[in-house]
């Protein structure tokens, strides 16, 4: 019997093999829909020979499998996009992904078709309060990441000097950690100082989402009122784009972004860029007379902040095969350098304190739709960085505003050495992290997502000039898992509702000191969150958005263990949770084809427990002033997020927003009391509440030249003035305050042969004002710089 059973296996083998062999000869054509501006469009491509048709995925790609050799003719549309037949011969067309280009349709812009949309707008019709910003369009800029998110509704980006400076990031009142980050779907908790928002060149994305409140379940992470995904483009393709800039207080930034392609499919991705800043600019401040201690007002140069970084990401491997869209092995490759001139205050001035670090992060990437079955879309993604961390404080001195310093007795208790606290500390973050997300399209009206997200964190580190404390060899671990499953149900083009549930679990291990004896600590947090988004055009340019989730967001590991150089850790905070609500109405339009008008405005309710805030503790024995992150019981938020847009033909575009928040503490009985706090119903402090931003520009063609494009833009950003502290506390003339505050921006652009080649000029902080963001941290004034790019890409058009 058993000898019968291996004959068949046998013959069944054979057979089957037979057939294959047998089986006549089939060719995949792929390829992506694209506009002018390389911008990745979502439309519909039908192959008029066999009447089947497909939808572009969000990157524009498109497949067709299973082919036999032959000419073909793709019909091809697009929302707002002239239609075009396209003809292509199998198997010479397949070689390598078509790039399909596809032209504006200015005439048709007010009539209503479901054809397609650019991936902005698809982002931005979700059910989910979303703006997506167009990164390309500020190619020419000299702008990183950061103050490009700057001028979107609800944002601020806060900064505490100039070039690679320490920034707060606040979304709609929600700020800091409690606004999560990624790139292409991938958190950025673990990228470490080389690899933030101001120092990423606006060259490195394609567009940035900005998701307020509600965050869609596949992007995972603990967001607690928030998230920004930073895309970048994938679409394969062999392309370089070269710039270099030049701007005041000798600042120089460039960037390389290339990729190459194969007809096999093999493709290299380099993008790599560094920044470097003398940050010379002048401050007002009181300069103290290190003989006698009296300060005076004046108007002095920075002296110790110089910053530079360099980065390099790059990825190897090949697209579009059958086993895999996308399968790329990589390395982040990075490290900076920063001179520390302040502490939290102005107060606090240094002239020997740095801190560096670098970033060595192996990363893998791998992608495939329609795995085993269609509809069933598979990404997997990993990285880990064991990239390393210094802090340096070693200068027996005091410093004033000029420059000048007394000598520290090293001998003296109450004066340690060092500026703040003598150390040559270094560590390492051991960062870890996973993704993995699953989506099943089951139709056109169901489909589900399953995400999981974990990330590790083990510091380890020595100071030099104490490498026996205690304290330094005590554990700072953490494990974080955070997994999603979402189900979204689409009933038609003008209804669409998604549903999805979340659990948040951490552990984490410290040291408690107690009577002179260290003994670990180990916490634990596990929770379950939920939330809805839906969406529906009550007309075809009118859509209606209504969003709630339960949201939590666990405590990173700079707030449990102190990030070494400004804030002091708190291992007992607990974490945040949010009832956020979103109610939102969107309106485009067009008057007389060449008048199209875009109206956003966005009601937004936030109810946070346990809010995490860092607030100042007073100075320690060092003379250091401190920062600690504390939990504030009970925090709301009602406000408001408005948006209008106005563009004139390819000739001119205008655009106001305007934010308002408020934010308050809804704390009535503190803990340990019995009487009302003080503060109940007060403002959070330095936090701003009403806010905006105001641009316009507009474009002459054929300056000079032909293929030439001609650009000047102008930008206004508007803070109104916010409580450093607790508005209830102190007297009229003892409050310190962030000021009101304007800053005006303008730039001029010129491209020669359709972009190929560019220049561009701007003068930022046009007159010269004093701005602040953080307590009386003063930023740059007034600054010109100047940018030259270079651009080529090679598409395969017929």
């Amino acid at each position: 019997m058993q000898n019968k059973q291996i004959l068949l296996t046998i013959m069944l083998c054979l057979f089957f093999g037979l057939a294959k062999s047998q089986s006549p000869v089939t060719y995949q054509l792929e390829g992506v829909l694209q506009d002018d501006h390389n911008d990745a469009i979502q439309g519909v491509i039908l192959l008029v020979q066999t009447g089947k048709g497909t939808n572009t995925s969000e990157n524009g790609s498109f497949r067709f499998p299973g082919l036999a050799a032959g000419k073909y003719t793709l019909e091809i549309r697009a929302m707002g996009f002239k239609k075009i037949i396209k003809q292509v011969q199998l198997p010479a067309d397949n070689a390598r992904p078509l790039i399909i280009k596809l032209k504006k349709d200015n005439q048709g812009l007010s009539a209503v078709t479901v054809w397609g949309k650019t991936a902005a707008e698809a982002v931005r019709q979700q059910s989910y309060n979303v703006v997506a910003v167009d990164a390309k369009k500020l190619y020419n800029t000299t702008m990183d990441v950061g103050q490009v998110l700057n001028r979107v509704s609800g944002v601020r980006v806060r900064e505490s000097g100039g070039v690679g400076a320490d920034i707060n990031f606040s979304l709609n009142g929600f700020t800091g950690q409690q606004v999560k980050f990624f790139v292409d779907g991938m958190p950025m908790d673990n990228f470490g100082t080389s690899f933030q928002l101001n120092n990423i060149p606006i060259n490195f994305a394609e567009r940035i989402e900005v998701y307020k409140g509600v965050v869609p379940v596949w992007l995972g992470g603990d967001a607690l009122g928030g998230a920004v995904n930073i895309v970048t483009n994938t679409a394969p393709r062999t392309y370089l784009d070269v710039s270099y800039s030049y701007g005041s207080f000798n600042t120089h930034k460039t960037a390389i972004n290339a990729g190459i392609i194969s007809k096999a499919g093999l493709t290299l991705q380099v993008n790599a860029y560094q920044n470097y800043s003398d940050n010379n600019y002048k401050v007002d401040v009181d300069v103290a007379d290190l003989e006698t201690g009296v300060y005076t007002p004046m108007r002095v140069r920075r002296f110790h902040d110089t910053y530079h970084n360099e980065a390099l990401v790059t990825n190897v491997g090949v697209v579009g095969k059958k086993y895999a869209d996308q399968l790329l092995i990589g390395i982040m490759l990075g490290k900076n350098q920063a001179d520390i001139q302040t502490g939290n205050r102005m107060y606090d001035v240094y002239g020997g304190r740095t801190r560096s670090g670098n970033i060595i992060q192996p990363t893998l990437k791998y992608t495939k739709t329609n795995l085993f079955v269609k509809g069933l879309n598979l990404r997997i993604s990993g990285m880990y960085n064991p990239g390393e961390e210094r802090s340096v404080d070693t200068l027996f001195r005091m410093y004033n505003w000029l420059g000048q310093w007394q000598y520290k007795d090293p001998n003296n208790p109450e004066t340690p050495g060092g500026e703040s606290s003598r150390m040559d500390y270094r560590y390492k973050n051991n960062n870890g992290i996973g993704n993995f997300n699953l989506s099943y399209q089951l139709n056109d009206h169901h489909s589900f997502v399953l995400s999981n997200v974990i990330t590790s964190f083990n510091r380890t580190g020595v100071n030099k000039f104490d490498p026996d404390n205690e304290a330094d060899k005590q554990p700072k671990k953490t494990l974080k898992n955070i997994v999603g499953l979402g189900y979204k149900y689409d009933y038609n083009e003008r209804w669409s509702t998604s549903v999805f549930v979340k659990n948040y679990h951490q552990s984490s291990k410290t040291s408690i000191l107690a009577e002179g004896e260290y003994y670990h600590k180990n916490g634990s947090v596990d929770q379950w969150g939920y939330g809805l988004a839906s969406t529906y055009f009550i007309l075809p340019a009118l859509q209606a958005k209504v969003s709630y989730e339960k949201a939590y967001r666990l405590p990173n590991n700079d707030e449990l263990f102190g990030d070494v150089i400004n804030l002091t850790g708190n291992p007992d905070l607990r974490p945040e949770s949010s009832d956020n609500i979103n109610v939102g109405l969107n309106y485009s339009f067009t008057l007389k084809q060449d008048h199209h008008f875009v109206l956003d405005g966005n009601f937004i309710f936030r109810n946070a427990k346990d809010y995490i805030r860092n607030q100042l503790q007073g100075v320690s024995f060092t003379g250091r002033t401190l920062m600690v992150p504390v939990n504030t019981r009970d925090v709301t938020n009602r406000g408001i997020d408005a948006d209008v847009r106005y563009t004139f033909r390819d000739f001119f575009t205008a655009g106001v927003n305007i934010t308002y928040q408020n934010l308050r503490n809804n704390t009535r009985i503190e803990p340990g009391t019995t009487i009302q706090s003080p503060v109940y119903r007060d403002r959070i402090p330095n936090m701003p509440y009403l806010f905006g931003n105001a641009n316009a520009s507009f474009t002459v063609r054929n300056v000079g030249w032909k293929d030439t494009r001609l650009t000047i833009g102008y930008n206004m950003l508007f803070a109104e003035k916010s409580y450093l502290r607790w508005p209830s506390q102190g007297s009229a003339d003892t409050k310190y305050f962030v000021p009101r505050q304007f800053c005006h921006d303008i730039n001029a652009v010129y491209s020669i042969k359709n972009g190929r080649y560019n220049v561009g000029a701007g003068i930022s902080n046009l007159f010269d004002k004093a701005l602040y963001d953080n307590f009386s941290l003063q930023k740059p004034g007034r600054a010109f710089n100047i940018k030259l790019r270079y651009f080529f890409v090679k598409n395969k058009i017929n």
